[in-house]
């Protein structure tokens, strides 16, 4: 059976044995990456499959034990200090595994997937896929390499209400990773974004 957005429910429903697989959602912030994480959670919760999913610690916006949509969608969730964690805490008849914004996370997230999915695991990933200077996230750019399903999320821009790809900051900080939603950051399209200096 295939899903909206085209990828499989069943973790056989490919080949007809156990193959694991990584998915990707990706896009700029405010454009339903982690509703549709949640979305195709739920789906495989329906479906009677075992499901456990992540966070980084880093992520505090909304809880610290469950990831939650923009919207207040949320599920339950295990916050994670490193991506090694992961592997540690993934149950024997765990079937789908779900992590939410891996840009939070260390390199080592992209071994951590490709290992779950090598065990037959379905890995669903939410993540941006560019920084607020416009760049790619490396380990976001590696899993799309590596991954067997991509999805790319456009939000709307805040500006003009173009289709938007990038995340635009509006606080002075520098720093790469700064944890914020509306009150640092907005969608832009790529006319609207200004790249910082």
């Amino acid at each position: 059976m295939i899903q909206a957005g085209g990828a499989p429910t069943s973790i056989t429903a490919i080949v007809g044995r156990p193959c694991g697989w990584i998915e990707m959602i990706v896009g700029s912030m405010f454009s339903g990456k982690t509703q549709e994480l949640i979305r195709r959670l739920r789906l495989a919760a329906i479906a009677k499959q075992k499901v456990q999913v992540f966070s980084s610690v880093l992520d505090d916006r909304y809880a610290k034990d469950h990831i939650v949509s923009h919207d207040k969608h949320s599920t339950p969730c295990i916050a994670a200090k490193k991506s090694g964690e992961i592997l540690k805490l993934v149950k024997a008849d765990t079937q789908v595994i779900g992590i939410d914004e891996v840009q939070f996370f260390d390199e080592r997230i992209v071994h951590v997937c490709e290992a779950l999915a090598d065990k037959g695991l379905r890995v669903i990933i939410a993540g941006l896929d560019q920084d607020f200077r416009g760049e790619p996230f490396p380990v976001t750019a590696q899993l799309m390499a590596l991954s067997e399903f991509v999805t790319k999320n456009l939000a709307i821009c805040s500006v003009c209400g173009n289709f938007a790809n990038r995340t635009q900051r509006t606080s002075v900080s520098k720093k790469l990773i700064e944890v914020g939603a509306l009150d640092k950051y907005e969608a832009r399209c790529r006319k609207c974004f200004t790249r910082p200096r």
